[in-house]
């Protein structure tokens, strides 16, 4: 039902697409001939084009050919690393670690922080990612970005223990300072960066701040499986185990990859007392050659999983559609099993469960009434989503981030389409570039931290 109000039209009203929608009982369906309708910041109604047809309305779309569905979340990146796409490839990870991020970090500047933000988000918004949580640094600026973008996100500045307090301090500062920002869509997160680089002293009272200002904790954690054997040769304990000890499981936790996640951690996971979720991107496992995210377990320890990209320097993209797709096929490869993972699950964990995964579950990630108005339209003409036999298998395995053809968030449209509207992606693009020599100079034996599992 469409609320009557005579007195004020509708803010935006699109009509005649179909719609995916999530049920409790019957997971995600369609709805053809659909309608949704908006007003202020939230979605008043998701019904059929025939209940709005005398509808007022600021705006209208004809959505017809299009499908209307929740934006995509990218539960974990890094922004600003787009300013690092393909620098470095076909190597394992400690060396891509030792011999090129980390050293070229060490030359980043706000600017070029800002810069690459202000890119990531363009990309994000032309992808249908319409939230994202960022784990970086000097993350004022991508806050900034944020603010400038219209984008959603949840926000951590990134600490090691090497940084001392200070380090601990400015992501507390940070997310208390900047919560709520940019209209109510930043939220944010404490920032440790993992249990290889920030000690249990430090990730104790991380534990302790979550709990008395209401903060969620963004960690990386049990990223592959050689982390996991090297914290079992170091200390005894699982990366999971050490969360565990210093009280992390006991507060909002969003773990970062969890490939080497044990079968022993499933239970220590299962006692924990605060909303754990696990991010997973699986294309950058498949570059570095781990194993990937154990999402079948996860369910089975009533753990969601979001779906996200890392940054852009290990994955190439942040292409949420890509993780989709390839969270589908991995996943029945390493169970070998094709009933697992479905189109409809994979649709599932890059909204509802990606929502979970960034505290704001009960506010985005389905179209329903009383949410967030963040949604995307996807042109589903194209013959390359022709015909339309099954539709969630036809965005998953069929449709692009390119069908995109326009992006929502908070009501506001960001993209329409296919023409951003809120930033200026040459000029972004041009600076950058002025940027870059100094940004990728490697200075021998200069790098932000040392990576050893």
């Amino acid at each position: 039902m469409v609320a009557a109000d005579a007195e004020r039209p509708a803010d935006l009203i699109i009509e005649g697409c179909i719609a995916l929608v999530h049920d409790e009982e019957k997971g995600i369906g369609f709805l053809q001939d659909a309608a949704v309708v908006v007003r202020g910041r939230l979605i008043e109604a998701v019904t059929s084009a025939r209940a709005v047809a005398g509808l007022p309305a600021v705006e209208r779309i004809d959505g017809r050919g299009q499908l209307a569905m929740p934006g995509l979340i990218n539960c974990h990146t890094h922004t600003p690393m787009v300013a690092l796409r393909g620098i470095a490839e076909d190597m394992p990870v400690e060396e891509w670690f030792n011999d090129w991020i980390w050293p070229i970090e060490s030359n980043l500047t706000d600017r070029v922080v800002e810069l690459g933000a202000q890119l990531a988000c363009a990309e994000m918004i032309r992808g249908g990612v319409t939230a994202f949580a960022d784990h970086y640094f000097s993350m004022d600026k991508v806050a900034a970005a944020v603010a400038d973008s219209g984008l959603r996100a949840n926000l951590g500045w990134a600490y090691f223990s090497s940084q001392g307090a200070e380090g601990r301090e400015r992501s507390l500062d940070f997310a208390l300072r900047m919560r709520g920002a940019a209209e109510g869509r930043i939220t944010t997160s404490l920032a440790p960066h993992a249990p290889y680089t920030v000690d249990d002293g430090d990730l104790e009272v991380t534990a302790a701040l979550a709990r008395e200002h209401g903060l969620l904790v963004h960690i990386h954690a049990a990223e592959n499986a050689a982390q996991t054997e090297n914290s079992l040769a170091r200390c005894g304990r699982t990366p999971v185990e050490v969360l565990e000890r210093a009280g992390l499981l006991d507060v909002d936790v969003l773990i970062a990859h969890g490939t080497g996640i044990t079968e022993k951690d499933l239970s220590v996971l299962r006692r924990g007392a605060g909303r754990i979720a696990v991010a997973s991107a699986p294309k950058g496992y498949l570059k570095f050659a781990w194993d990937t995210t154990p999402i079948r377990a996860l369910a089975s320890a009533g753990i969601p999983v979001g779906l996200a990209t890392d940054g852009a320097a290990s994955n190439g993209t942040l292409d949420v559609w890509e993780s989709m797709a390839l969270t589908a096929l991995v996943q029945k490869s390493v169970e070998n099993d094709p009933t697992w993972l479905t189109a409809r699950q994979a649709l599932g964990h890059a909204t509802t469960q990606s929502a979970r995964a960034i505290g704001l579950g009960d506010q985005i990630g389905a179209l329903a009434p009383g949410r967030r108005a963040d949604l995307i339209l996807v042109d589903l003409t194209g013959p390359h989503t022709q015909p339309l036999h099954d539709i969630a298998a036809t965005l998953v395995h069929s449709a692009r981030s390119s069908d995109v053809r326009t992006t929502v968030v908070d009501g506001r449209i960001l993209m329409r389409d296919r023409r951003l509207l809120t930033l200026d992606v040459p000029a972004i693009v041009a600076e950058l570039a002025g940027q870059l020599p100094a940004l990728t100079e490697r200075r021998k034996g200069r790098r932000i931290q040392d990576y050893d599992g």
